[in-house]
């Protein structure tokens, strides 16, 4: 039976060895609430001139577009201002350039969903054709409506066909989703509008922008990483998108999302023909990866036509999506689209999302009783140590009763040597005789593997843990490692690593302390479990060193009432053995013979 625990251990330790190695195989390293303002006209710093960018291109070879003479040399620039954003518009192709999150930091500043280069970012721009035609930079003329509505307009000329564009922004005072209409008037004549595109005859195609913040250095799935999903007839699906391939998609849409590790960007149309693309492709400078959503019109088939977007750009997580699911939301149509699905993990680690919610709700729970996240995760290791203490104590008493048995096991090993179906069947009404179950020891080993991927998605994606200071100075956010020194940009060959961390140090330690505690005598004189208590944890070391710190804090703290909790085991264990040797001696003496007197 030993064999058979030092089997399911290995294979146990192996899977999470395989899962953490292909993971970095797959993705290696590489303020108070604001009253609303009214948009002001600002003047752009001429210090800073736009890059000016082309009007138009098409493959519509006999299509002539042209403009009215510009309004005026430089772009105008408007903010609207609302509970959680601070949004800059410019009169340049009527563009969003700066989405600010007033209540989420990067860094020092605010983090701003328009993720900019070395030149201004323009996000939904509009261009007449597909998706590789440059959007308009144009000067429109601006209106401004109210505290939250700004229109913008211009007339374009396509042949003997006059018509106006104009893109009309409504923002709502304590929401992060805006809607975003586009209509297209050609008075009594349909603008003959029909391009190539990636999908068919296009009008014009609406780029999202070339990418989504907060800023970052790499996209390697431990600093960030993005997710391209689309919610086709009620079911989410994730597109795969890769640097030479994009993901074309022409099924009828409720919505199509990019996602990161903490910030998404979800469209939802007004109907459901449009085509949409998503796309890794890019060249501006200055921005590490691109990540862009295109949205393909196709061609009109009236005179004036208007469509209607709404954009949600904000934190993914569940508690802010779910309002879209309710009444709460000012927007009371979107019950039955579940945009909470956008927060959700996918793939085969969706089945652990249960548990990841658990442990959320638990860590949430303890927060608020100790605003410390840190603190936090030591209360839900405690807790999930107490409830499966009766399961290692079982596995405890298992390992106690194995040991007893060994001599019969040996016994009944060397006489059926050359037949090993009759020493199974023999071990098996052995351990049935016993009331053993050899499944016990294993249990608790089994049971935290699950655990131990459902805490890793919670460490490495739960919004509340980005930024979270566990101990000032040392461990500034949970959501990534520490580091007690850097020497970048230089990094260890092989390793890639350029931090000196501490807590995978502490991690070693208190896993060999606490495998050895845990070891009984007879796996003491073992090859194969002292290979895993001193090889293991080394292994480990270098598959965890990257990983959020506060992964790292709940296996440490995990070690430690190991520790206590098996030296607790070990002396109910010793009494127990004392107990029984007690009551074995008083038997003894009770049925043991009289002894005979001398005859004198």
């Amino acid at each position: 039976m030993e064999k058979k625990t030092v089997l399911a251990v290995v294979l146990s330790i192996a899977v999470i060895i395989i899962y953490s190695l292909a993971m970095q195989a797959l993705y290696p390293p590489k303020p108070p609430e604001a009253v609303s303002v009214r948009p002001e006209r600002v003047v752009a710093d001429e210090a800073v001139p736009p890059v000016p960018r082309e009007v138009m291109s098409s493959s519509r070879e006999d299509a002539e577009l042209s403009e009215e003479a510009s309004l005026e040399a430089m772009p105008e620039y408007y903010t609207i201002s609302t509970k959680y954003l601070d949004v800059r518009l410019s009169n340049a192709g009527g563009d969003i350039v700066a989405f600010r999150l007033k209540e989420h930091l990067d860094g020092e500043d605010f983090v701003d969903m328009i993720f900019s280069g070395e030149r201004e970012s323009h996000a939904f721009g509009v261009g007449f054709g597909g998706m590789d035609v440059t959007p308009l930079e144009s000067l429109f003329q601006t209106t401004v409506i109210s505290d939250y509505e700004i229109l913008f307009s211009r007339r374009f000329t396509l042949a003997s066909t006059v018509f106006t564009l104009s893109k009309k922004y409504t923002f709502i005072p304590d929401e992060y989703m805006f809607e975003l209409d586009i209509t297209i008037d050609g008075g009594s004549t349909i603008p003959a509008l029909n391009f190539s595109g990636v999908s068919g005859h296009v009008a014009y195609t609406l780029n999202c922008g070339p990418q989504i913040g907060p800023r970052f250095a790499v996209l390697d799935e431990r600093e960030d990483y993005r997710r391209y999903i689309t919610f086709i007839n009620g079911k989410r699906k994730d597109e795969k998108v890769t640097a030479s391939n994009d993901a074309l998609v022409t099924e009828s849409v409720s919505w199509a999302a990019i996602a990161g590790k903490y910030f998404s960007l979800i469209a939802i149309p007004d109907t459901t023909h449009y085509g949409y693309i998503f796309s890794m492709r890019g060249n501006d400078p200055g921005i590490p990866a691109f990540s862009r959503l295109f949205i393909e019109r196709p061609v009109l088939s009236s005179a004036v036509q208007i469509d209607k977007f709404r954009f949600y750009l904000g934190p993914k997580t569940s508690s802010t999506l779910e309002i879209y699911e309710t009444n709460k939301s000012y927007w009371k149509d979107l019950g039955n689209l579940h945009l909470s699905e956008a927060a959700n993990t996918s793939g085969f680690w969706a089945i652990l999302n249960p548990l990841e919610w658990v442990l959320k709700k638990l860590l949430t729970l303890f927060y608020a009783l100790i605003p410390n996240y840190g603190v936090a995760i030591i209360l839900v290791t405690l807790l999930v140590k107490l409830i499966l203490f009766p399961l290692t104590k079982k596995s405890s008493e298992g390992t106690l009763r194995m040991q007893a048995m060994a001599p019969k096991i040996k016994e009944l090993q060397d006489k059926y040597r050359d037949n090993p179906m009759k020493l199974n069947a023999e071990m098996g009404a052995l351990y049935k005789k016993e009331g053993y179950n050899p499944l016990s020891g294993c249990l608790p080993l089994l049971i935290q593997i699950p655990i131990f991927f459902a805490m890793y998605n919670l460490f490495n994606n739960h919004f509340d843990l980005r930024g979270a200071v566990f101990i000032s100075g040392w461990i500034p956010d949970l959501s990534q490692p520490e580091y007690v020194y850097s020497f970048a940009p230089f990094q260890l060959p092989l390793l890639g690593w350029s931090e000196i961390r501490i807590l995978p140090f502490i991690y070693v330690g208190s896993q060999l302390i606490s495998g050895k505690l845990t070891q009984t005598p007879g796996q003491q004189s073992n090859a194969q479990m002292k290979m895993m208590l001193y090889v293991m944890p080394i292994v480990f070391f270098f598959v965890l060193y990257n990983v959020p710190s506060g992964l790292l804090v709940y296996w440490i703290m995990s070690n430690i009432l190991t520790m206590i909790q098996q030296l607790a085991i070990n002396k109910f264990i010793l009494k127990h053995k004392a107990v029984i040797t007690q009551s074995e001696e008083s038997v003894r003496k009770v049925i043991a013979p009289p002894k005979k007197k001398k005859r004198r």
